[in-house]
């Protein structure tokens, strides 16, 4: 026996499902595929420009895709995804936008650049990555 559904309930149908979706968690998208290659652990990003060196405790990859903008909920678009190279940008809303650029030479060496905008002033740099270890 079909059952006919009106117009009007089929549009609420459809609201409360996207309303009921809208108070969920969005999924974090995968990690690009040349950044699956990358070996985690503890890394030291070397600036060119002021020579100064950070450490990080690389768990998840995806962090050298937002250096500038760490923990900031961005939409990325991918730009490029290769072995080789990833190229993404980042729109951070009013905390700013950002577009990294990683060349992955092995599985523990990669040259990273990165330019946009933080809290209204711009920014450019380019770095050297290098896993030196485990994390302590």
């Amino acid at each position: 026996m079909a059952t006919t559904v009106s117009r009007k309930a089929l549009v609420g149908a459809v609201l409360l499902t996207a309303l009921i979706g809208a108070g969920r968690p969005q999924s974090v998208p995968p990690a690009p595929r040349g950044l699956t290659t990358l070996e985690p652990g503890d890394w030291v990003l070397h600036d060119r420009e002021s020579g100064k060196d950070v450490h990080l405790c690389l768990g998840d990859t995806r962090q050298l895709l937002q250096l500038r903008h760490p923990g900031a909920q961005c939409r990325r678009f991918v730009v490029t995804d290769s072995a080789q190279s990833v190229a993404v940008t980042n729109d951070c809303g009013l905390a700013g936008n950002e577009r990294t650029d990683i060349r992955i030479e092995t599985p523990r060496l990669v040259q990273i650049e990165a330019q946009g905008i933080v809290d209204g002033a711009p920014f450019s740099m380019a770095m050297e990555g290098r896993r030196v270890g485990v994390c302590r």
